[in-house]
C-alpha cells in the first residue's frame, strides 16, 4: 500500500502524518510530497526519515492512495493526473466538492456512496463536517426544514500565516498580515473571500455541502462565518427547525449514540464544548442543547471540533480506511 501525502509540509499535511501514525494504516511505502522548494527536506514518520519529493516524482511512483492538502489549484491540475495512473485521490481542498461527478464524503454518514471507480473523492469543508456529524441523525429522525448557522472559526483554518499573525500580535511584534485587520482581541465576520451575493465562500460552502452529503435538497441553510482569535478548533451556534417535534431527552440520546459525536451538556457543572477541550481530538462535541422557545419544532445546538483533525486530516484518512476496509482500492 503506497500512500502519498501531498502538501506534507503544510499545516494539514503535518497533522495527516500524525493521524496516519496514530491510526496505523497498512502503509508499506509513504511518499511525502510538497512544492519544489521543499523537495529534498526530511520528514519523520514512525521513527524513520523520509525525503520529500515533488509532484512529478510522486506521479512516477504511482501511489495507491494520494491524500491531497495543497490547495485548490494544485488539486485541479494534479488530481486528474494521479487518477489517470490508477491512484485514488482524496482531496482536502474545495476544488472538487460541488462537482456533480465527484463524491463528497463523511464516512460515518455517506461512506456507502463510494465505489472502486471513484478516483477523485472530495473531503468536505471543516465547518461542514462537524455540522453534518451532529445534524445527520437528527435530520433522519425529525426532518430538517431550515438551518441557521453562525460559526466561530480558529485562525488555524486560514493557515500558518494567520497563526503567525495572531502569535505576532500577542507578542507585540509587527509582522505579515494574513487578514485585512488585526485578529487579536477581535472578531472578523470574514472567512474566505466575499461573493457577489454578499456572502463569503465559506458561508456558501455551509449552505451547499450539507445537502450534497445528506443527499437531500429539501431543507434550507443560511450561514454567517466569523474568524476569532483561537489557535485551533471551530465552534458553531446552530438553530434547526424540523418538520416534526422532538423530545430533548431523545435528542441527547440520538447524538450520544452517533459514532464520532460526544455530548457535553451538563450546565450545573459548566460542562459544554469548547475549542480548548476539542484540541487534538477526532470527535465532534455537542452541547447547549435546548429548545428555541420563539418558534415551534426548533432546536439550538453548540457544536465544536478540531478543524485540523476531524475537519480535515482525520476525515480524509477515515475515507482511506473505508476504501481499504471495503476493498475499493
Amino acid at each position: 500500500m503506497k500512500v502519498a501525502v501531498v502538501g506534507a509540509t503544510g499545516m494539514v499535511g503535518t497533522v495527516m502524518l500524525k493521524v496516519l501514525e496514530e491510526r496505523n494504516l497498512p502503509i508499506t511505502e509513504l511518499i511525502p510530497v510538497a512544492s519544489a522548494r521543499s523537495a529534498g527536506k526530511k520528514l519523520s514518520y514512525k521513527g524513520n526519515d523520509y525525503t520529500v519529493v515533488t509532484l512529478e516524482d510522486a506521479l512516477q511512483m504511482k501511489p495507491d492512495i494520494a491524500l491531497f492538502s495543497a490547495g485548490g489549484e494544485t488539486s485541479l491540475e494534479w488530481a486528474p493526473k494521479f487518477a489517470e495512473v490508477g491512484t485514488t485521490v482524496i482531496d482536502n481542498s474545495s476544488a472538487w466538492r460541488m462537482d456533480p461527478t465527484k463524491k463528497l464524503v463523511v464516512p460515518e454518514i455517506n461512506g456507502d456512496v463510494l465505489t472502486g471507480d471513484d478516483k477523485i473523492i472530495a473531503n468536505p469543508n471543516c465547518s461542514t463536517i462537524q455540522l453534518v456529524m451532529a445534524l445527520a441523525p437528527l435530520h433522519k429522525k425529525y426532518t430538517m426544514k431550515r438551518v441557521v448557522i453562525s460559526t466561530y472559526q480558529s485562525v488555524s483554518g486560514t493557515g500558518v500565516k494567520a497563526v503567525q499573525q495572531l502569535d505576532n500580535e500577542e507578542a507585540g511584534i509587527e509582522g505579515e498580515m494574513a487578514y485585512p485587520h488585526k485578529i487579536g482581541r477581535n472578531a472578523l465576520p470574514h472567512c474566505d473571500v466575499f461573493l457577489e451575493n454578499g456572502y463569503t465562500k465559506e458561508e456558501m460552502k455551509l449552505v451547499k455541502e450539507p445537502k450534497k452529503i445528506l443527499r437531500d435538497n429539501s431543507f434550507s441553510v443560511t450561514a454567517t462565518a466569523v474568524r476569532i482569535p483561537t489557535a485551533g478548533g471551530h465552534s458553531e451556534a446552530v438553530n434547526v427547525q424540523f418538520e416534526n417535534d422532538f423530545d430533548l431527552t431523545e435528542v441527547r440520546q440520538l447524538l450520544s449514540d452517533t459514532p464520532g459525536v460526544i455530548v457535553q451538556d451538563d450546565l450545573a457543572n459548566n460542562i459544554y464544548p469548547m475549542p480548548i477541550l476539542a484540541f487534538d481530538k477526532d470527535e465532534v462535541f455537542v452541547g447547549r442543547i435546548r429548545r428555541d422557545e420563539s418558534q415551534e419544532n426548533t432546536l439550538n445546538l453548540w457544536i465544536v471540533a478540531d478543524n485540523l483533525r476531524k475537519g480535515a486530516a482525520t476525515n480524509t484518512i477515515q475515507i482511506a480506511e473505508y476504501l481499504i476496509a471495503n476493498n475499493l482500492v
